[in-house]
C-alpha cells in the first residue's frame, strides 16, 4: 500500500504528547489503535478533541490518528486537541486566526508543582498541634 499523504501536528498538555496525523477521509478518530470511543470511553472527551475540527467546519472532510503517551484522560485528551489544531495549521495556515480565537494554539503550560520539604505536598502544611 503507497504511503497516503497526511498533515502532522504534536500537542502536549501536562506529561503527556500526543503525534497526529489528519488523513483526507470522513472522520473517523483512532487512538492508539483503538477507535476513539474505545480509547476515550467518559461523555465528552471525543467531542472535546474534535472541537478544533468542529470550530473549523472540517469535522467530516480528516480522519485522525493519534498516537498518545503519558499523563492521565484528561490530559491526552487536551494534548489531543492541542495536535489536532497544530496539524490544521499544517494544512491551511489562513485556520490560524480561528485557531487562535478558540484557544486551540496555545500551549497549557500548567504543570504539577514539586513536593516541598517538610510538607506534605507541595503546599500542604503538617497540621498544627498545640500541645
Amino acid at each position: 500500500m503507497a504511503e497516503q499523504a497526511y498533515h502532522f501536528g504534536t500537542g502536549r498538555r501536562k506529561t503527556s504528547s500526543a503525534r497526529v496525523r489528519l488523513y483526507p477521509g470522513q472522520g473517523t478518530v483512532v487512538v492508539n489503535g483503538k477507535s476513539g470511543q474505545e480509547y476515550f470511553p467518559r461523555e465528552g472527551d471525543i467531542a472535546t478533541l474534535l472541537e478544533p475540527l468542529v470550530t473549523t467546519n472540517m469535522r467530516d472532510s480528516f480522519d485522525v490518528v493519534v498516537k498518545v503517551v503519558g499523563g492521565g484522560i484528561t490530559g491526552q485528551v487536551d494534548a489531543v486537541r492541542h495536535g489536532i489544531a497544530r496539524a490544521l495549521l499544517a494544512f491551511d495556515p489562513d485556520l490560524r486566526p480561528v485557531l487562535r480565537k478558540g484557544g486551540y494554539l496555545t500551549r497549557d503550560a500548567r504543570e504539577k508543582e514539586r513536593k516541598k520539604a517538610g510538607l506534605k505536598r507541595a503546599r500542604k502544611a503538617p497540621q498544627y498541634t498545640k500541645r
